[in-house]
């Protein structure tokens, strides 16, 4: 009997956390048995496990009554395949638990990949439940696997994010605000507004990240949390990764009018999130990636749409080795010590998180 090794955590309390080892039930007629090799572990997971019942994150990994498996994206090598054109040693990136083990239902299997099509996933988004095929490792493969675990999902959710506005001609602002900005998904966000060069970026961040994100480039300006009084007033844009209720409630009290349009991605200050409070101004928007990705892949084609996303990043990660680096999580010790420190915002903007069960 083969056993996996999965991370839960408490679906009301995420400081609660735990390994529990979960017989891997045999291999049925189209399914697949990955082992987990690597993942990454960054804020991005933490807003799915903040927004798990909320946006239906915890529906992918079912667990036991009140707790949960926060999705987490990565390879797997395939050690059992029982669905026709996968075979057994193949590595896929896609959407794996925090665990050592998954199985799925292959369905729409090509020379690119497959979904899963278990019933339980059916109404979740598409982009969550494909499975890439990854090309044999070469001698740099520890390292541009763990960039593309790291920032492809990230990035892709700049990019959207980028192209919104853009679409819309940004809502008539000169400016836009980032907070969290030594966020990867707020650095990608930065990065593709800044050679765009239509409007300002300005950046919100604490007092010990401020020298690094001044340190990127990609911003024209950065603050402290504690100056947005000192932003200069003019028609605006913002965009919250943090998720910080008292932030947002500044910010709006502060733009007023001048806030043109306030999006919500993020929450990286998840103890903080916003509550039912008033705010000035514009009413805050949901920005929900898969919607608009959905949309664009009707507008270009699926295709076209992985184009530009794959195009843009290669100029964005040309950039990634100046300031960042890769630490390797091993052991189940360390691996929830990592997530109770990304958890807890104890990390450095400047090391990306890659935990290998």
């Amino acid at each position: 009997m083969a056993y996996s090794q999965n991370f839960l955590v408490r679906r009301d309390n995420l400081t609660e956390c735990q390994w529990q080892e979960s017989a891997i039930a045999p291999c049925a007629p189209g399914e697949v048995v990955f082992k987990i090799d690597s993942f990454a572990l960054t804020a991005n997971n933490i807003t799915y496990a903040v927004a798990g019942d909320q946006m239906s994150y915890w529906q992918f990994f079912p667990a036991e009554e009140g707790w949960g498996k926060i999705p987490v994206w990565g390879f797997g090598k395939v050690v059992e395949s029982r669905a026709e054109g996968i075979t057994e040693d193949s590595r896929y990136y896609g959407y794996y638990p925090m665990a050592s083990h998954l199985t799925v239902q292959a369905g729409k299997v090509n020379s690119r990949g497959f979904s899963d099509v278990a019933a339980h996933r059916a109404p979740l988004p598409p982009i969550y439940n494909a499975y890439h095929l990854w090309a044999k490792p070469d001698e740099n493969a520890a390292q541009l696997e763990a960039r593309h675990m790291l920032f492809q999902p990230l990035f892709t959710t700049a990019f959207l994010i980028s192209d919104f506005f853009d679409t819309n001609q940004h809502f008539g602002a000169q400016s836009i605000l980032l907070t969290s900005a030594s966020s990867k998904t707020s650095i990608g966000l930065a990065y593709l507004l800044h050679q765009q060069g239509s409007v300002k970026v300005l950046g919100l961040t604490s007092t010990q990240n401020r020298a690094f994100v001044e340190g990127l480039g990609f911003y024209d300006a950065v603050y402290n949390y504690d100056e947005v009084g000192k932003i200069p007033q003019a028609a605006i844009n913002t965009v919250d990764m943090a998720g910080n209720g008292a932030v947002l409630a500044e910010l709006h009290a502060h733009f007023d009018e001048n806030l043109k349009y306030s999006c919500l991605v993020g929450m990286t200050h998840w103890e903080s999130r916003p509550g039912a409070a008033d705010l000035k101004g514009v009413k805050p928007e949901l920005f929900f990636a898969p919607s608009h990705a959905r949309q664009r892949s009707k507008d270009w084609g699926p295709e076209v749409l992985s184009t530009r996303i794959e195009t843009a990043m290669k100029g964005f990660s040309s950039k990634v080795g100046d300031w960042m680096n890769v630490e390797f999580v091993t052991g189940s010790e360390a691996m929830a010590a990592c997530y109770k420190n990304m958890l807890n915002g104890q990390v450095s903007p400047a090391i990306g998180y890659v935990l290998k069960p």
